[in-house]
């Protein structure tokens, strides 16, 4: 599957990309999880986003928020999603491989946290990342914080 990855800033997002990663997230985020929360936090606007397309259909994509954003001393990657219809195929690790790439090339030297669902505590474990917190609740879903150094 050939998958075409871009960064952009919210800037730099055309009005059919927004449309694509917020439809993205909430049929993941909300109907699948059946979690209602907050998607438009305010973090958007400040943060830089991946996006992972097949042909013309957003399948992948995650942000990186830079540090003092979210986390006083790290920067952080969130809302990282894959479409239902691609799981199981290595684009999750790849579309995180690619963002934490992108987080040391903009933070060098800088920590990276991530508040993880609890389910997926072996797929981040695997890219390197440490559980730093006791688990938590976060609209609705355990979470714990997680942080690669």
């Amino acid at each position: 599957m050939t998958i075409n990855w871009v960064f952009k800033s919210f800037e730099e997002l055309t009005n059919q990309e927004l449309y694509d990663l917020l439809q993205l997230r909430a049929a993941v985020f909300v109907v699948e999880q059946d979690c209602a929360y907050q998607d438009l936090d305010g973090l958007d606007q400040r943060s830089l986003h991946l996006l992972g397309y097949h042909q013309q259909e957003l399948i992948a994509t995650a942000r990186i928020l830079p540090p003092q954003l979210k986390y006083p001393d790290a920067a952080a990657i969130g809302r990282v999603v894959t479409a239902i219809s691609v799981r199981n195929k290595g684009i999750g690790k790849t579309l995180m491989q690619k963002a934490i790439a992108e987080a040391r090339r903009m933070f060098p030297n800088v920590d990276i946290k991530i508040s993880a669902q609890c389910y997926l505590d072996k797929f981040y474990k695997e890219l390197g990342f440490k559980v730093i917190s006791a688990v938590y609740l976060e609209d609705g879903i355990d979470h714990q914080e997680m942080i690669l150094e």
